[in-house]
């Protein structure tokens, strides 16, 4: 027996000497200690093997990577034999209908006439009766091409002045890639999730040597030439009286040991198109070396308006003096109860999850109405049962064992009810924070392939990148096109109408397009 087993064998009372009451609740105790550990187990089976959001309880991946393995074995085996007076009785498809290819595409013509000048039967005139056309999608990879800038230089035949135009402004001072390339390399590095060395690997098959060294340097100049960009989308979205915030772990390797510390991402999102807003939906990111509160609030400082989070207690600081209003996040009580049902199909868990469900379905109904219709439903029909899920929960909490994971999850709610009913008292704002959580995705997309960030710096610069190119996606704008279009023009761009390069501005659509 280990000292361990010996220890917990040690600390149960003599079980003769106790009286009902207590036999009673030692069992309680053991049964809730039980039903936290199989909790604790279902959570972490979710965190490393299952996908991130509750709705699903299979690994899709895995579902996804089986799908294409039998529509690929389907694909290459010839089709079966069918007769035909089968084939006439088949009222619907066996695959479904495809989608006509994009009109937007450039297209080749490829037009294939008939060998025979004249009728292979009689030898008479062919005249055009019609046509088929039929369309093939196809892939012409990318091309590295060196474009030749020649200035030629110009003397005056009276006076020997000599007249040359001035060299065209680059991205990054004396650098060797145009606008394209480094929109690709930043687009590939953070939103396709490739690092820098397997990028210099691909490059290298396509006949351009380039040293991954060369391609952090260009990534560094880069994040420096858009820095007052990143500056007045951070003016931006601070400027929302509403704002999504939330935090991810990001490991940052440390100088000098070759050991890695946990840093932090920031993320704060501007988003008001579910309230009828047709204000440009934008993100800002900020990095700090650790989870301190002192960075929100530094982040924050000039910020007034709502912030919707989750219970981190660094943001309890900002809320103390009134200029920021917390809203609590829907999705994060619900996710506890979830838990708890998977692990043990609790009946508590499971009516939470249903009384829940019904808030959401009148989310669903309201979306994209204005602020004010928004808060009348929500009065009417959200607020009785919000009051009525209150009451079930203090009346189920005095039943059960305060040290049961059923319990902490109703305390959770409980303790921050009041930012819980935010959502209720102002209609602009939304039941949960997923739009911060969905800013984050990237993140974490990123952190499997890179492992780490090399350091402080490299922190920054990722926060930096991410807030342009997550601004890009929130309108619906194609990240790399508009790098690439941003870097053609920011070396010649007043710094005084910097803001007219923000996503919106240069690509311009409507709310409804861009969601």
């Amino acid at each position: 027996m280990s000292p361990a087993d010996r220890g917990s064998q040690t600390q149960l009372p003599d079980l003769d000497t106790l009286d009902v009451q207590s036999l009673k609740a030692l069992v309680l105790a053991k049964q809730a200690e039980l039903e936290s550990l199989k909790l604790l187990i279902a959570k972490l089976k979710r965190m490393h093997f299952g996908p991130s959001s509750e709705k699903y309880d299979r690994d899709l991946q895995q579902l996804e990577l089986r799908l294409e393995d039998l529509e690929a074995n389907q694909a290459a085996e010839p089709p079966p034999t069918v007769p035909a007076t089968v084939v006439s009785q088949q009222t619907a498809p066996l695959k479904p209908a495809r989608r006509p290819l994009p009109a937007e595409l450039p297209r080749e013509t490829d037009t294939i006439a008939p060998a025979q000048e004249a009728c292979p039967d009689c030898g008479g005139t062919l005249r055009r009766l019609g046509e088929d056309v039929s369309e093939t999608l196809e892939y012409v990879p990318a091309r590295f091409k060196v474009i030749r800038t020649v200035r030629p230089k110009l003397s005056c035949a009276g006076c020997s002045r000599i007249v040359q135009a001035p060299a065209p402004n680059r991205p990054i001072d004396r650098g060797l890639a145009g606008p394209g390339l480094l929109a690709h390399v930043l687009v590939a590095k953070y939103a396709d999730h490739l690092p820098l060395y397997r990028q210099a690997e691909i490059y290298r098959r396509e006949g351009v040597d380039l040293d991954r060294s060369t391609l952090a340097d260009w990534v560094g100049g880069t994040s420096r030439t858009l820095q007052p960009l990143v500056d007045a989308l951070r003016k931006y979205v601070l400027g929302a009286g509403k704002l999504h915030g939330d935090d991810v772990p990001v490991p940052v390797l440390e100088p000098g040991n070759g050991k890695t510390k946990t840093g932090r991402l920031w993320t704060y999102v501007r988003d008001d198109r579910p309230a009828g807003s047709e204000e440009s939906a934008a993100v800002w990111f900020a990095y700090s070396p650790d989870r301190k509160g002192e960075h929100p609030a530094r982040h924050l400082e000039k910020y007034a308006g709502v912030l919707q989070a989750d219970g981190y207690a660094g943001f309890n600081k900002l809320y103390e003096k009134g200029r920021i209003l917390e809203a609590a996040c829907w999705a994060h009580v619900r996710r506890k109860f979830h838990d708890l049902y998977q692990a043990h199909r609790s009946p508590i868990a499971k009516e939470a999850l249903e009384r829940i469900g019904q808030l959401y379905a009148i989310e669903q109904e309201i979306r994209g109405r204005s602020p004010a219709e928004r808060k009348e439903v929500r009065q009417a029909r959200s607020r009785p049962l919000l009051e009525s899920l209150h009451s079930w929960w203090k009346a189920a909490l005095a039943k059960l064992s305060q040290k049961s994971d059923v319990a902490m999850a109703i305390r959770y709610a409980l303790d921050r009810w009041s930012a819980l009913l935010r959502y209720c008292e102002d209609g602009r704002v939304e039941m949960d924070n997923n739009a911060a959580e969905r800013a984050l995705r990237t993140v974490a997309l990123g952190r499997k392939n890179y492992l780490f960030a090399g350091s402080d710096s490299g922190g920054e610069r990722a926060a930096a990148i991410y807030s342009l190119l997550g601004s890009a996606k929130l309108n619906g704008i194609d990240p790399e096109a508009y790098l690439s279009s941003v870097l053609r023009r920011i070396a010649d761009h007043p710094i005084n109408r910097i803001a007219e390069l923000l996503p919106w501005n240069l690509f311009p659509t409507t709310a409804a397009e861009a969601a």
